[in-house]
């Protein structure tokens, strides 16, 4: 068997135990206070982390160009309490103009 299908079948049998594991912790942990919290923010934080990877880097550099002006608008928009379409119009058409700039 090639190393790759070990290591296909390791990842899979690893993604399944971590979701039983996930399904063996008992309620009263699920439900303690912090626990919840952290459930919610985790989400929030990958998002985060995946766009700024996608808005300042291309390839192993880091680069400030017209997405970080689109996520700037998108940030303000958001802060006002835009709607969501406004918000992904607004940042593109921004980053659109200053790509044309």
């Amino acid at each position: 068997m090639s190393a790759l299908w070990v290591a296909v079948l390791a990842t899979g049998a690893g993604c399944y135990l971590l979701k039983l594991g996930g399904l063996s912790v008992p309620p009263r942990v699920l439900e303690h206070p912090v626990a919840e919290r952290i459930a919610d923010l985790i989400p929030v934080a990958l998002l985060s982390a995946l766009v700024a990877v996608q808005v300042v880097a291309r390839g192993h550099e880091i680069v400030l160009d017209a997405r970080a002006l689109g996520l700037i608008v998108a940030v303000v928009l958001l802060v006002l309490r835009a709607p969501f379409l406004v918000v992904v119009f607004g940042a593109a058409v921004v980053a659109a103009l200053a790509r044309m700039v």
